[in-house]
């Protein structure tokens, strides 16, 4: 893997273009390209799994690692989300020579993430690094895509927001009084000390006014005390 320092200067040049052309529209074909300001050799994307696959409904990152001959042979290709597929290493690793097929100088960045996600639809059996995903596919798809769908749906599926519980009203005013009794806070870390914040709504008195004959009786109760 070449780092910044041992690429050429016509290589950084090319990737900065590259990146620069694609910030203007990083989302293409179910591949959104992941722009790192700081380190424009750390490039990354997140791909769609096409529909009608078994990595329907997922999201897959993956990562273009520029080598040293870069552009006259294409990045290598990792993917950081597992992935069952008969061209990927268990590390994660693409086959190179299907990253290398049609490859020129003049292609960029975002039609080597588009040829891997075309792998997703059509694999290349032949080139396999993953024997067992490769001979499913050749001799049992059904079992391939069953495989494929459940790695799909364990590693590779977005993880959905958890929506805001807030108080809502209660018909006798006592059910927000239960809640506002919780005394619910936010804590906040700072400097290496934790510090705790009111949250910023409206207090509602941990005990409702009650009723005069209830009130009468609390006061003989007290001077009984």
């Amino acid at each position: 893997m070449a780092s910044r320092e041992n690429l050429n200067p016509q290589a950084l040049t090319r990737i900065a273009k590259e990146i620069q052309k694609i910030a203007a529209d990083p989302n293409v074909n179910g591949v959104r390209f992941i722009i790192n300001e700081k380190d424009l050799t750390d490039i990354q994307a997140d791909i769609e799994g096409p529909t009608g696959t078994p990595y329907e409904g997922g999201v897959f990152r993956c990562k273009l690692i520029i080598g040293s001959e870069f552009p006259t042979a294409p990045p290598r290709g990792l993917f950081l989300t597992k992935i069952f597929h008969p061209n990927v290493s268990s590390t994660g690793d693409i086959c190179v020579n299907t990253l290398k097929k049609d490859w020129s100088p003049e292609l960029g960045l975002m039609h080597v993430l588009q040829v891997i996600r075309c792998l997703l639809i059509v694999p290349f059996p032949e080139s396999a690094l993953n024997e067992e995903a490769s001979k499913l596919f050749l001799e049992s798809y059904d079992e391939y895509a069953r495989r494929a769908a459940l790695m799909t749906s364990i590693h590779a599926m977005p993880v959905k927001p958890k929506a805001d519980l807030g108080v809502t009203g209660a018909k006798d005013g006592s059910a927000a009084s239960s809640e506002a009794g919780k005394g619910v806070t936010a804590s906040v870390t700072s400097g290496g000390s934790d510090e705790t914040q009111e949250p910023n709504v409206t207090k509602i008195p941990k005990t409702m006014p009650q009723k005069k004959s209830s009130s009468s009786s609390s006061r003989s109760a007290l001077k009984r005390l």
